[in-house]
């Protein structure tokens, strides 16, 4: 990966941690995160960020399926359909089977404007068919990107089970990694941030296109990585 991304990620960084004011505050703040797709990974998040101080939008086509859920989580978390998700959150979490993203990106355009959006799915031939083919072939992140014009992407929480969200989070000692790319330095720290908060170790890879080295097929996944690990896999 270019050592000037990471020269940038790192300055970005640093900056926010000496600002007083504006996104370097609201990493202390609490998050209304909308997240659209709550099936083991959006619930699994969904209750980590809770218990980490920050507001949920689960949602559904059929919010009210969810509304237990959202009664077990208390009164952080609310549900709505994939719209009011979409309005709802300053952050976006976006874990819908591949094949679904286009549509999502089209019918919620206006909501999703200018938002940081966390973009968790992974493109599978078998289940999404040929625009999956295509996708793995560009690469999730950039094919996302195409899908999702308009905001602030960054591919994250792609390269982890639902099992491993629900019982690895906080561990004792080496936290799992959970990596990131993203073309938007700001956009990168909030996720960051929410990864702490999730309880994991967030490790920066790089631009949209370097998300390639962690999607589905590279087996990041599969091997459970630290971050020690992951950076030594990945060259970092």
């Amino acid at each position: 990966m270019s050592r000037l991304f990471h020269r940038l990620a790192g300055a970005a960084l640093a900056l926010l941690m000496l600002l007083g004011g504006g996104l370097a505050s609201a990493q202390q703040e609490s998050l209304r995160i909308g997240i659209i797709g709550t099936g083991n990974i959006g619930s699994a998040l969904a209750r980590l960020w809770v218990e980490a101080g920050h507001e949920v939008m689960i949602s559904s086509r059929h919010p009210e399926r969810l509304q237990p859920l959202a009664d077990e989580l208390g009164e952080r978390a609310r549900v709505g359909t994939p719209r009011e998700a979409a309005a709802f959150g300053e952050v976006i979490l976006l874990a819908v089977p591949y094949a679904a993203t286009p549509q999502v990106g089209r019918d919620y355009a206006a909501e999703l404007a200018g938002k940081v959006l966390l973009d968790a799915g992974n493109p599978r031939p078998e289940r999404d068919g040929p625009m999956a083919e295509q996708a793995v072939e560009l690469g999730a992140g950039l094919a996302s990107q195409q899908f999702l014009p308009g905001v602030r992407l960054v591919r994250a929480f792609n390269a982890i089970s639902a099992h491993n969200l629900r019982s690895q989070a906080h561990r004792p000692g080496e936290k799992l990694a959970i990596p990131l790319a993203a073309d938007d330095q700001a956009a990168l720290q909030v996720a960051a941030r929410l990864v702490s908060d999730a309880g994991f170790d967030p490790v920066i890879v790089g631009p949209l296109s370097s998300a390639k080295s962690f999607d589905f097929n590279s087996g990041v996944s599969a091997r459970m990585p630290t971050a020690r690990q992951l950076r030594e896999m990945l060259g970092l």
